[in-house]
């Protein structure tokens, strides 16, 4: 038990770092970035290999480690609306995945549940944070934060999580053949 312990630390360590040095990858432009949603597949894959409990920490400390040492998000209302989303998304993908039967329409059903309900998380979160600053937030803008612009990074998730956890488990299998 210590070692699968120690297993996820380390994971999730691994996870958290992508997350942080993914969203390099669009440039710092926040359109690319919000479109791409780098920091989303770290914290899946979190959630699916290491359990929902990483996979929350990981979602919940990446956006906002993420602004504390680079800025981006910025911290209120962005970083702190996506460590609620983000931790929906970690614990979402893997108490399902765990859940339900290893087969491969498991990892859809668990990935697009967490992706629904994690964009719920974030919307109701922006929602509630915009009493507290200047900015309005309706069903518009949640649309267009949630869904519209994210299209290339939903397609981004669906495409590549459900390839990485057959690659990672038949990799497994195949070890201990």
């Amino acid at each position: 038990m210590k070692n699968d312990r120690t297993r996820c630390l380390v994971a999730s360590a691994l996870f958290l770092a992508l997350a942080l040095v993914l969203p390099f990858l669009t440039g710092q432009i926040p359109e690319i970035g919000n479109m791409l949603c780098p920091m989303h597949i770290p914290v899946l894959l979190a959630g699916f290999f290491c359990g929902w409990p990483w996979g929350l920490a990981v979602g919940f400390i990446a956006p906002l480690l993420r602004s504390l040492l680079f800025g981006m998000p910025v911290m209120f209302p962005g970083a702190a609306a996506m460590a609620l989303e983000l931790a929906c998304y970690g614990a979402v993908s893997g108490f399902l995945y765990a859940l339900l039967p290893k087969k491969k329409a498991s990892i859809y059903i668990s990935l697009i549940a967490a992706m629904i309900l994690g964009r719920l998380v974030w919307g109701a979160a922006r929602f509630v944070f915009a009493f507290f600053s200047a900015q309005t937030f309706g069903l518009a803008a949640f649309w267009a934060g949630a869904f519209t612009s994210a299209v290339p990074g939903i397609l981004l998730q669906l495409i590549l999580v459900p390839l990485l956890v057959m690659a990672v488990h038949k990799s497994r299998f195949a070890a201990k053949a």
